[in-house]
């Protein structure tokens, strides 16, 4: 049982270089970049960096770990936010960026089937092609199988879903090196437990991903953008949320506050309002998209928006959301060397105006900058908490409000991660949301599927000892 830090003998890094036709390495600059992730949560390193080339080499690495007690922690684009891939008690980071085929496209079914390794805008592009696209949105250029671990969602949630609903199958290597598969290629499938699921948002912890067939959409006849403002980030929220009880199909529905725009503006040369802002998408008919941009004007007018604009202009479009996209690494180039704490808090749709009013109570006077955005049509919102990462105090201060935004979340009925998954830095949070009955069930699954320990210890669970 993997219970502490784990480096490797020589013996054993030679014994992997026998299992894989690719790079095993103990270069430091390629393990400091597989010993973090884009989360405010300290690097640190694995004792090597194993890059399989297919499932039968993941099998053969896997087998050997767990016969080792080797910790194995799988890695993609290294693009989570929740300390997912830092490799907590050493080990081998299971590099699967070279296992990147898009295996089939099966436009007649709208399905197409990946390994792990493929990057979110790669396969759109290789889609684009068949008239298709693939729906879920996260901003960052993750992988699929990094998509898929840690349950991803993002911009178009609202109308697509999530990774759990657009993951109709997979294949997958045990710690123990059985490649099973689960799901199916069908619309419908009640076949038994639904393991797929269960591997979706499992964040490595029970097996690592090796193949995904995933549910791909006809690219719409038509696409607009829109964006409107508000003198306050409620009536913003507000607006939105009756625009979604209301049954409006649209596409994307995201805010930002004031200090978000200020800082797009600043980073990308735009001259966008500088106020609380929500930024829209519309997919249809070119008569359909043209109805539900005039619907959506004259409700958030009901709110006092002003500057109601919407287009149908393809650059347009795309700038506009570019800017969205963008709000991340402007906020933070808003101060130099600054890192982010990102919360990431949902809540039934009706308890968002409250939820956001409260993160904003919370974080004015605190000894940090902050600014709010996020998917307001389905209830998930996040704060991003900066501060100097060399300010211990700036620091302990953002955990302390981040948790207290957290615990209220939970009692309006929602959750302590939307999508980011729980990784490092919401354990605590999770114990709170489900229960230490619940826990200790999903504990029993994790000893089910990985006894040994070695898949990504540390991650959703607390080690037994800590626990």
């Amino acid at each position: 049982m993997v219970n502490k830090r784990v480096d490797l003998t020589p013996v054993q890094i030679e014994h992997l270089k026998s299992l894989v036709t690719g790079l095993v390495s103990t270069n430091e600059t390629v393990l400091d970049q597989h010993g973090r992730d884009e989360s405010a949560i300290p690097p640190v390193r694995p004792s090597a960096v194993v890059m399989p080339q297919n499932t039968e080499e993941v099998a053969k690495v896997l087998a050997y770990c767990n016969a080792e007690k080797i910790p194995v922690v799988a890695f993609g684009a290294g693009s989570s936010l929740e300390g997912h891939v830092l490799p907590l008690f050493g080990g081998i980071s299971l590099d699967l960026t070279a296992m990147n085929k898009i295996i089939e496209v099966r436009a007649d079914d709208l399905i197409v089937r990946v390994q792990p390794g493929v990057h979110r805008i790669a396969l759109n592009e290789k889609l684009a092609s068949s008239g298709l696209f693939f729906s879920v949105d996260p901003g960052a250029d993750a992988t699929l199988g990094g998509m898929a671990s840690t349950g991803a969602s993002g911009t178009t949630t609202v109308r697509y879903g999530s990774m759990r609903e657009n993951v109709m199958a997979l294949e997958a290597v045990l710690s123990d090196g059985t490649v099973v598969r689960t799901g199916s290629r069908a619309r419908k499938d009640s076949a038994g437990y639904d393991l797929t699921r269960l591997l979706v948002g499992s964040e490595g912890t029970l097996a690592v991903i090796t193949e995904l067939t995933l549910r791909v959409f006809g690219i719409p006849e038509a696409m607009s953008g829109a964006y409107c403002t508000f003198d306050r980030l409620s009536d913003g929220v507000a607006a939105a949320t009756l625009l979604v009880k209301q049954g409006l199909p649209i596409a994307r529905c995201e805010f930002l506050d004031g200090l978000s725009v200020k800082a797009i503006n600043a980073y990308q040369g735009t001259s966008l309002t500088e106020s609380p802002t929500l930024f829209l998408e519309f997919h249809g008919s070119k008569k359909s998209i043209t109805d539900q941009a005039d619907e959506a004007g004259e409700i958030f007018r009901e709110y006092g928006a002003s500057d109601f604009t919407w287009t149908a202009d393809e650059g347009e479009r795309r700038k506009l959301w570019q800017a969205r996209h963008n709000a991340y690494p402007a906020v933070l180039a808003t101060q130099v060397g600054a890192t982010a704490l990102t919360t990431d808090s949902a809540v039934p749709l009706s308890r968002l105006p409250e939820a956001v009013e409260y993160a904003q109570q919370v974080f004015d006077d605190q000894p940090f900058s902050w600014s709010v955005l996020g998917h307001v049509a389905d209830g998930n919102f996040h704060a991003l908490l900066m501060f100097d990462p060399n300010d211990e105090k700036a620091y302990l201060a953002a955990k302390a409000a981040s948790t207290k935004l957290t615990t209220r979340v939970i009692e309006l009925g929602g959750t302590c991660t939307g999508e980011h998954g729980i990784g490092l830095g919401k354990r605590d949070s999770l114990v709170n949301q489900v229960g230490t009955e619940t826990i200790e069930l999903m504990r029993s699954v994790k000893n089910t599927f990985d006894p040994g320990n070695i898949l990504n210890p540390g991650k959703i669970l607390f080690p037994k000892e800590s626990a």
